[in-house]
């Protein structure tokens, strides 16, 4: 624990809505910019639901006028010339990015405001996102001699490369309907209907196998970087397993005696 995180501050709120874990960035006067401390909190929150099998899907949103503003710059001024924080703060923000990716349950951003290099970073590293209509986004790292290298990752792998690369060489601002177009979001809705909006996913998650999920959200992630053929033999290996799993055949069943299915997450 860092003297930036208080009882009465907390960096992360982490709570618990159901079998929904809502995970609330709480540097709203920072405009919830990723500082180191706050970085390691996400990764052990992470890490908690992930060995925690009643949490079905986690919500990742944020307090404050912004979703993210991306690295805190003012830390990363206080150590200036120190080549070993950098490449502890990059570390530390790629090991973030990656946990959620490999965590075992959808993850889903509620983003408001801005969200913005390694903010937007973290909008596309979530498996889905929602947002309000008025939010932008954008990787202006260009526009202060600080390409937004690491950003660039989850930003290539969910957006064409001709929109990512405008993104990354320009550093302007987009809207989410340009965000939605691109693919970086999944909605932009109305303001107030944003909580509404995330819930409502949530819930329909909830209701899948939990197994299945799983098997098919590391099965995703797994088969997008092989060639086609390879990823064809991998994907036809994982139904295959998938297939003798009791949650399958339980779903089968349902479907076909026309009830709806008990899952057992097996």
């Amino acid at each position: 624990m860092t003297t930036e995180n208080t009882t009465q501050n907390p960096l992360l709120l982490f709570e618990r809505d159901g079998a929904t874990a809502v995970l609330t960035l709480n540097r709203g006067k920072a405009r919830n910019s990723l500082s180191n401390a706050l970085m390691a909190e996400m990764i052990d929150a992470l890490e908690t639901c992930a060995g925690d099998d009643t949490v079905r899907v986690v919500i990742l949103k944020a307090a404050g006028p912004a979703f993210c503003a991306g690295h805190d710059l003012k830390e990363l001024r206080e150590h200036a010339g120190e080549r070993a924080f950098f490449e502890d703060v990059f570390a530390q923000c790629s090991k973030l990015m990656q946990a959620i990716v490999h965590l075992p349950k959808p993850v889903i951003a509620q983003v408001h405001g801005i969200a913005t290099a390694a903010g937007c970073q973290l909008v596309a590293s979530c498996d889905l996102a929602i947002a309000t209509q008025s939010a932008r986004f954008a990787t202006p790292g260009v526009n202060i001699g600080l390409f937004c290298s690491t950003p660039m990752v989850a930003l290539s792998r969910n957006v064409g490369r001709k929109q990512a690369m405008e993104m990354l060489l320009l550093g302007e601002m987009i809207d989410a309907e340009t965000a939605l177009r691109y693919g970086l979001i999944n909605r932009a809705v109305p303001e107030g209907e944003l909580a509404g909006a995330v819930r409502e996913m949530a819930d329909k998650i909830i209701a899948k196998s939990p197994l299945t999920l799983a098997i098919g959200k590391e099965a995703f992630y797994a088969q997008a970087d092989m060639d086609l053929a390879a990823a064809y033999d991998y994907a036809a290996q994982v139904m295959t397993t998938n297939m003798l799993a009791a949650d399958a055949g339980e779903g089968i069943s349902a479907f076909l005696e026309k009830r709806p299915p008990t899952w057992r997450g097996c």
